[in-house]
């Protein structure tokens, strides 16, 4: 990564210049505003909150994207915190999500279990879900010298060397299919789990591995989210961004940056130093991915006693199926079921392209699923949103944060962007002792 030159503490740059108002760049301007520096904002487009959006179904604002967090660090909720959203932050309903397998059989999830890899292959829960002699070849993880952590480049090799391809297969590949909208060959290691390597070498195996991983987390659910939706995150914090002096400016296009400022798409030059938070404004993306996002209201009784739990994960190549997961966001989360009446409920289905009839799709969809009845929908919402997860590397003498960054996920953004922003404030604060001392 190409370290960006900041300027020494007696040149500390008049203006912060931030290139988008998603969740990392507003944390940036918050703290520099906080810390007394001019700081400002320019978001193409009309709204704040990057992959944090809401859309109103059935009277109410839900999440249209990103829906809840990843809980490890505590970064996200300490943030919230710090807004004064303590009192929001909720966990979801203790209720296990779903897989549907290529023959479309549903079963629960196994309970101990990370990103469907199972700490204990001899588990029931297990043992149904891929039969016996996947799970028998699964036990041979306990028994399977494991020299070399660091050689396993990602989740699909490091799954079938040490529990074999029915785990990767019935698994494993409809949760990171589910999640990250990939195979898990393609799923890099360390993004999808940070502390797996130095977990493997501790415990020496990969069930005990993720029996330890999850024993260190936090009591509960790995995720949570906020009552009113996570959308709330982004526009609180523009709200503190704002009122630490931040100026934020929507519909501002920036065409190009440098190491001393930016030009927006109308011409007009602004000096300061910048830090880009916004993929796009690096250059194009190295690797993205694309997800539809189908949120819906729907009456139907069969939908009370959650047949699919939280939500099922779909394995690719279901026949009659097109989404890749659905989430019970009226059984998931019970601030949302609090708010609607007995007889409605909210849903979320995935799909790796946007249907060309997506009213029909996903009716027909969460039938197949899970199993119930749908007459029709009440209320349809259908966005398409761009992940990178890959950038090109900013110019020289630039910041990046977020996905300008290559750094995906609130859990890492949070903090990844925290430390950008400290880093920057500290340059503010040295600047200004330096000249009261000169």
């Amino acid at each position: 990564m190409i370290q960006p030159s900041m300027p020494s503490a007696s040149q500390s740059p008049a203006r912060i210049i931030v290139i988008g108002a998603g969740v990392a760049g507003l944390i940036v301007a918050r703290e520099v505003a906080r810390a007394g520096m001019p700081v400002t904002v320019f978001e193409a487009s009309d709204r704040i909150g990057g992959q944090l959006a809401s859309v109103r179904i059935a009277g109410i604002d839900v999440d249209s994207a990103a829906e809840s967090f990843a809980t490890r660090g505590g970064a996200v909720a300490a943030l919230a915190t710090e807004l004064g959203l303590a009192h929001d932050l909720v966990r979801p309903r203790e209720s296990p999500a779903w897989l549907i397998g290529r023959g479309g059989r549903a079963r629960p999830l196994p309970a101990a279990s990370l990103l469907g890899i199972p700490a204990d292959p001899r588990a029931p829960d297990v043992v149904r879900a891929i039969g016996p002699v996947a799970a028998w070849r699964a036990r041979l993880d306990a028994v399977l010298p494991l020299r070399r952590p660091e050689s396993y480049p990602s989740v699909g090799s490091l799954v079938r060397r040490r529990m074999g391809s029915g785990v990767l297969r019935q698994l494993v590949a409809p949760v990171v299919r589910g999640v990250y909208s990939m195979a898990p060959d393609a799923l890099p290691l360390d993004r999808a789990s940070p502390g797996m390597r130095d977990a493997l070498r501790e415990a020496g195996s990969l069930g005990a591995a993720v029996a330890r991983l999850r024993a260190a987390g936090p009591a509960g659910s790995q995720v949570a989210g906020l009552r009113g939706g996570m959308h709330l995150l982004a526009t609180t914090l523009a709200e503190a961004a704002e009122s630490a002096g931040a100026q934020i400016v929507l519909r501002a296009r920036v065409a190009r940056a440098d190491e001393a400022g930016v030009w927006l798409a109308g011409g007009d030059r602004v000096r300061g130093h910048v830090v880009s938070a916004a993929a796009a404004s690096a250059g194009a993306a190295v690797r993205e991915r694309t997800i539809t996002v189908a949120t819906a209201a729907v009456d139907a009784a069969g939908l009370h006693s959650a047949p699919r739990g939280t939500g099922a994960l779909i394995a690719d190549g279901v026949r009659g199926m097109s989404a890749r997961a659905l989430t019970h966001s009226t059984a998931k989360w019970q601030w949302l079921a609090d708010n609607l009446p007995a007889h409605r409920h909210i849903v979320r289905l995935s799909y790796d392209e946007t249907p060309d009839d997506p009213e029909q799709t996903v009716a027909a969809d969460l039938r197949a699923i899970t199993g119930v009845p749908i007459d029709g929908l009440l209320q349809l919402d259908v966005r398409t949103w761009t992940r990178t997860l890959q950038a090109q590397p900013v110019a020289a003498g630039l910041d990046a944060v977020g996905e300008a960054a290559s750094v995906t996920g609130l859990a890492s953004i949070v903090p990844a962007a925290r430390a950008t922003a400290e880093r920057l404030s500290a340059n503010v604060r040295a600047a200004r002792s330096g000249g009261a001392e000169g």
